[in-house]
Parts: C-alpha cells; structure tokens; sequence
C-alpha cells in the first residue's frame, strides 16, 4: 500500500489482451490456419468410410455447420427455459410503512 491508499484497478498496466493489435493479430492467425488446415485437405489421400467423406473440405464444413446449428438451437432453448428476473428473488409485496414515506 503506498501513501495515497489502496492502489486502484486503473493504475495496473495494460495485460497483454488490452492491446488490439494483439486481439487483430490473434484473430488473423486463426483465419490464416483455418484457411490453412481447410486447404491441406488437398495433400492426402482420405479413408472415407462413407461416400460423402471423401468430399473436399467435408470435415470443415460439418463443423461449421454444426456450429451453427447447436447456436440456433440453443437461442430456440432459451426461450423455453428463462425465466423472469425475480424468478428466485419474488418482489416483496407493498406494506403501509412504504405508502406512508
């Protein structure tokens, strides 16, 4: 603790995640070895066990599309499943004491 009190949260150097050129360079390494890994399935011969296995980029382009799927189902979900804000904490009902203030 230095003269001034507890130190604040803003005087904490920056981590290496609050630099966007760190966040711009990590995601373009991801969009760099997607394309890379999709395009490396040019370079080996495939041991499908069905038909559409063999099919250029197959692997890749199931799991985008399952991706996708599990995100919409899990928006159709929430509409199943949430409940209201106060659903543990019900609102307290009025008393005379608040009326009165």
């Amino acid at each position: 603790m230095n003269a001034s009190g507890p130190r604040s949260t803003t005087d904490e150097a920056p981590g290496f995640f609050d630099h966007p050129g760190r966040i711009k360079a990590i995601v373009y390494g991801v969009y760099i070895t997607s394309a890379l890994l999709f395009f490396a399935d040019l370079a080996y011969h495939k041991h499908a066990y069905t038909p559409f296995e063999g099919w250029f980029g197959f692997h890749a382009w199931f799991g985008f599309i399952a991706c996708v799927a599990l995100v919409l189902a899990a928006k159709a979900m929430r509409r199943m499943v949430m409940r209201r804000e106060d659903y543990y904490e019900p609102a307290e009902p009025e008393t005379e004491l608040d009326d009165a203030a």
